[in-house]
């Protein structure tokens, strides 16, 4: 049951920290911090929102330069 639970956890730091890089990236890290873990439903919603666009625009950016070759 220990080993289980620990893995749990390493999975739970892994995406923690996946996370925070992504957030980091696409400059989002300053919504994260202020509410950490704390974040309302809403709160999540607007940055998870603002992170796909952000992704999605850098994707558009990328296909375009590839276009141009």
């Amino acid at each position: 049951m220990a080993k289980r639970k620990r893995a749990e956890n390493k999975k739970k730091t892994q995406l923690d920290k996946l996370k925070w890089e992504v957030a980091d990236q696409l400059g989002l890290d300053d919504d994260l911090s202020q509410g950490g873990d704390e974040l309302t439903v809403r709160e999540a919603g607007k940055i998870g929102g603002n992170m796909v666009k952000k992704l999605v625009e850098k994707g558009k950016e990328v296909l375009n330069e590839e276009g141009k070759e």
